[in-house]
């Protein structure tokens, strides 16, 4: 996909927009899979939180992928892609105990990370399998925001729990088919990866009918030029050792399971918008867009970069600018960036927009949700609509004669 691609995109669909590379999604997916070659049984469960757009989700759905669920929305979005519902794994966090009913009643495979629910859920419900979310006190991430295996962390049954839990699993004598765990995403360090998967191990041997082990994801992918990642390859061959080590001890074969998100399509999307006004000031060169962190938040949520390019002038003298969005109040992509020399019109591009970008889009200002369009063999396909004022207003309710006279200011 091509500068020249992405402007008639822009062009065509109007700006801001959502671009995604199918091929580059399928890369990633190979990549993982080919990783853990040395696993007999391997199931990639794709985090629809990524990126749910439905197109995208029959994508994942095509590849063999399962698809990894945090609310009953998701799996029913992933049931009209055309999963089959043992393909879906529901792990929530803090929800009520009706919304894992209901997410059991649709036939999804179910885990659970905390013991009041699992008690609940277990004498309800004793012979629907049950998956169990482990937190191994690991700390791992990029971010406070996204380490979630660590002791304070609400995520997970904490090992330290484990006696408490094995006495729910018997008294209602309810079938644990898997055990789960997710340290944090943006993970760089293998060896603290692998020592998780030790602890989970460990656990996993109080559990004599197992079928599965989770290991979650949070893998990093690069997010500019020169940038580390996640040596998915080093760790494939080491975890796949253990892992089949383990499976050995076990005595049967078990799936190793994990559950990308950003790993699968972070990459593969980017972000146009347009340069409403480049404004000097007494310190700063300001290229203001026609967009905000209503459409990109990572950067004011968790401090994430995004390489941002001119794809407009793409060979001009390279200058410094903050990158700022029309929400009234601070709204800041990069500053001091160096980018190739910025007009009035020009059409950035903001990398790695694939994962939590559409997903955590709102409309704050009322601003309408951009448009998003999959480029799939060479060509450029519209998989949502920009929204207009109707879609805004569709659920406000219009109440009529509510101030039917003019209403007076009491001063007291």
């Amino acid at each position: 996909m091509t500068n020249h691609d992405l402007l008639n995109i822009a062009k065509t669909y109007g700006d801001p927009v959502y671009v995604y590379d199918s091929e580059k999604i399928i890369t990633q997916f190979n990549r993982l899979t080919n990783a853990f070659s040395g696993v007999k049984k391997l199931k990639l469960n794709y985090a629809a939180k990524a990126l749910s757009n439905i197109t995208i989700l029959k994508l994942m759905n095509s590849l063999g992928s399962g698809l990894d669920t945090v609310s009953i929305q998701e799996v029913q979005l992933g049931l009209l892609a055309g999963f089959k519902p043992e393909n879906i794994i529901f792990t929530p966090n803090g929800v009520s105990l009706e919304e894992i009913e209901e997410a059991a009643k649709l036939g999804v495979r179910i885990n659970i990370d905390n013991l009041s629910i699992l008690e609940q859920f277990g004498s309800k419900f004793p012979k629907v399998p049950v998956c169990i979310r482990i937190n191994p006190h690991v700390m791992a991430g990029g971010n406070s925001n996204i380490s979630v295996g660590h002791i304070d962390s609400k995520f997970g049954i904490s090992i330290h729990q484990i006696p408490h839990l094995l006495r729910i699993v018997e008294l209602t004598q309810m079938h644990i088919n898997g055990i789960h765990m997710h340290t944090g995403s943006d993970i760089l360090d293998i060896d603290v990866f692998l020592y998780a998967s030790e602890i989970l191990f460990e656990t996993a041997k109080n559990f004599k009918e197992l079928d599965f082990i989770d290991f979650g994801s949070g893998f990093k992918v690069p997010y500019k030029e020169g940038d580390i990642e996640t040596n998915i390859e080093e760790l494939g061959s080491k975890l796949t050792e253990k892992f089949n080590a383990f499976c050995k001890e076990y005595g049967k074969e078990l799936t190793l399971a994990f559950e990308p998100g950003k790993f699968l399509v972070s990459e593969a999307g980017q972000f146009l918008a347009k340069v409403n006004v480049v404004k000097q000031t007494t310190s700063t060169v300001f290229a203001s867009i026609d967009s905000g962190f209503n459409h990109l938040i990572r950067p004011m949520l968790y401090g994430s970069y995004h390489q941002i390019e001119n794809i407009s002038n793409p060979e001009g003298r390279e200058r410094y600018y903050s990158v700022v969005g029309y929400i009234c109040e601070t709204d800041t992509f990069a500053s001091n960036r160096r980018i190739t020399e910025i007009s009035e019109g020009d059409i950035l591009t903001f990398k790695n927009a694939g994962a939590y970008c559409f997903t955590m889009a709102s409309n704050y200002n009322s601003r309408f949700r951009p448009a998003e369009v999959l480029w799939h063999k060479g060509e450029a396909v519209l998989i949502r609509e920009r929204e207009t004022l109707d879609d805004i207003i569709k659920n406000q309710v219009d109440v009529k004669n509510l101030f039917s006279k003019k209403e007076k200011a009491t001063v007291k």
